[in-house]
């Protein structure tokens, strides 16, 4: 098995089944909470000078929320016998076993690789911005969400099935919920775990806009042989491709003698084209009364208008990444300051709907299955403004400008189809120190095993460990520098 792939299916459940659904939702919420104060009631005991254990990892704090939940704390009862004497029996939580156990473990878990992403921030090991400290889950802002690992009997029955005999084709079983009808095919799925060419490691079930939705994900085997790209040897550091991102053009593509091998320019634009109606149903929000249920079904059919301009976006990039990864197995992309460019009030709206960081994860991905490069260009490297064709700096070109001239040799070049034959020569220049766009450091080619796979559990640190108690003050983020659109 090589890598991790995921498949999303939208959930048709009964009445009954979306209470079960909410049900295990609100207690992966109730177990992260939990456990988050846990430990901050462990650090507030330290802090004052006790010998207390921090529940740090995913493990200290599933054994740690396992102990609370049968204790006296998380529920008890008052026993009166005949002689008067009232006797306390710990009960624990009365509804645990209506709820799958692994809802909860898997809540501490993502406790815990927040705990150990706010250590690494705080002392440089992990870079971009500084992460905070978690914080407590609201009702109200937090998406309804759980997941569930798939676990094997001795017999080999899966706990996690898709297109059960008895069920049809179109669903999903899960432990301690039972089938879930689902709307979308799922026989490419099927036929790559009836091939063992895929084994389903977990899935997720979230609620988005009113429509809940299952992601499995399963580690899969490499892509056929046929379907991927040949291996080129070391020295040679020819076939890079340059990918411009643009609002004109959404994508520009050139190789290093100039030859344009991809333009798309109808986009689609989503957000644009759904703005009116956004607008309207912003508005009918705006006028409902708080708390009241014409509110609530306003915001739900405004969250659903958000959701299909999402889902139209990644749609077409998707579409994008594929013509772009099927043909071409080195691609050079720069690495833009997308959270800087959102500054500008001018163009943040067409940024957005761009979609250029989703473009950038997508193509590493994919390319990184069919055994191919991705490469990101330093932030300030200049391919607006360098000439492909004498490799001089000029001045800085305003976006009205769609035409690049060369001042010094006199070249007359597209501006997108410019900067992308930039990128490809940085590339060539550089082919031996690519960077993938998600890992953010060298590599000449990706392992495998890439994905969201199993959690690793080396590296973890607690303060017990040489950690420090959050601080009193919420953590300010760094300043984001400054970028440029081409």
């Amino acid at each position: 098995m090589g890598r991790f792939a995921a498949f999303r299916f939208t959930v048709d459940p009964s009445p009954s089944q979306v209470v079960v659904l909410a049900r295990h939702a609100g207690a992966s919420r109730f177990a992260f909470n939990q456990c988050l104060a846990l430990v901050k009631e462990a650090l507030d005991a330290k802090r004052r000078g006790g010998s207390v254990v921090v529940p740090w990892s995913g493990f200290d704090l599933i054994n740690a929320f396992n102990t609370w939940k049968c204790s006296a704390q998380a529920g008890r009862r008052f026993v009166v016998d005949a002689a008067g004497s009232v006797e306390i029996v710990a009960t624990g939580l009365s509804w645990r076993a209506q709820v799958c156990q692994q809802v909860c473990e898997e809540a501490a878990v993502d406790l815990g690789r927040a705990l150990t992403a706010w250590a690494d921030s705080r002392q440089g090991k992990r870079p971009g911005r500084r992460v905070g400290f978690p914080t407590f889950k609201r009702k109200t802002r937090t998406r309804p969400s759980f997941r569930i690992r798939c676990k094997t009997t001795k017999a080999g029955r899966a706990s996690i099935r898709v297109g059960d005999p008895t069920a049809g084709p179109r669903s999903v079983c899960l432990p301690k919920i039972g089938i879930l009808r689902v709307r979308e095919d799922t026989r490419r799925l099927r036929r790559m775990i009836r091939t063992r060419r895929a084994h389903i490691r977990y899935a997720t079930v979230s609620c988005r806009a009113s429509r809940w939705t299952i992601t499995v994900t399963v580690e899969a085997a490499d892509l056929h042989p046929a379907r991927q790209h040949p291996p080129r040897p070391d020295t040679d550091s020819g076939g890079w491709v340059g990918v411009d991102r643009g609002l004109a053009a959404l994508v520009v593509a050139a190789d290093t003698t100039g030859r344009q091998v991809l333009r798309v320019d109808d986009a689609p634009r989503p957000l644009r084209a759904a703005l009116p109606r956004l607008r309207r149903l912003s508005r009918q929000v705006s006028r409902k009364q708080r708390g009241s249920r014409n509110r609530s079904e306003a915001v739900a059919r405004l969250a659903r208008a958000h959701h299909r301009v999402a889902n139209v976006r990644r749609y077409f990039l998707h579409k994008v990444a594929n013509r772009l990864v099927k043909t071409h197995d080195r691609l050079a992309l720069e690495n833009l300051h997308t959270a800087g460019l959102l500054r500008n009030r001018r163009l943040a709206a067409a940024i957005s709907d761009a979609g250029w960081a989703d473009l950038a994860r997508i193509i590493g991905y994919k390319q990184r299955w069919r055994g191919g490069q991705a490469t990101m260009a330093p932030r300030w490297y200049p391919s607006t403004r360098m000439c492909s064709a004498c490799r001089t700096i000029g001045p800085a070109l305003p976006l009205s400008v769609r035409i690049f001239r060369c001042d010094q040799c006199g070249h007359t070049a597209d501006r997108d189809v410019n900067a992308a034959v930039n990128l490809a020569v940085w590339a060539e220049q550089h082919h031996a120190q690519t960077r993938d766009p998600e890992a953010r450091g060298p590599v000449t080619n990706a392992s495998r095993g890439d994905g969201s796979g199993q959690r690793p559990r080396a590296g973890e640190t607690s303060p017990d460990d040489g950690g420090t108690p959050p601080p009193r003050t919420p953590a300010t983020a760094g300043t984001p520098e400054k970028g440029g659109v081409s």
